[in-house]
């Protein structure tokens, strides 16, 4: 999955991301987001979706919650194990 996104940061500056990949868990959509240009490392982030149905655009969110960002991880993880290496900070 190569799709790129904007997204608005807290201090109404836009960042460009890569999307790496999305899940689902319990309802809740996630996506595995990456701000290092391709083929090259760089930092992976974690967001949930908080947007409502009835909402134009979605409304991602980092994952706080431990147990929460280490269920989803795994998850990624796995889907990607052939494609990108994941270290955990």
């Amino acid at each position: 999955m190569e799709d790129k996104i904007i997204m608005i940061m807290d201090d109404g500056t836009e960042a460009e991301f890569t999307v790496l990949e999305t899940t689902s868990l319990g309802g809740v959509d996630y996506i595995l987001v990456t701000d290092a240009p391709e083929d090259e490392d760089g930092e992976c982030y974690l967001m949930k979706d908080m947007s409502e149905p009835e909402d134009e655009e979605a409304l991602y969110v980092d994952v706080e919650d431990e147990e929460e960002r280490e269920a989803v991880m795994n998850i990624f993880e796995e889907m990607l194990k052939d494609e990108i290496s994941i270290e955990k900070q």
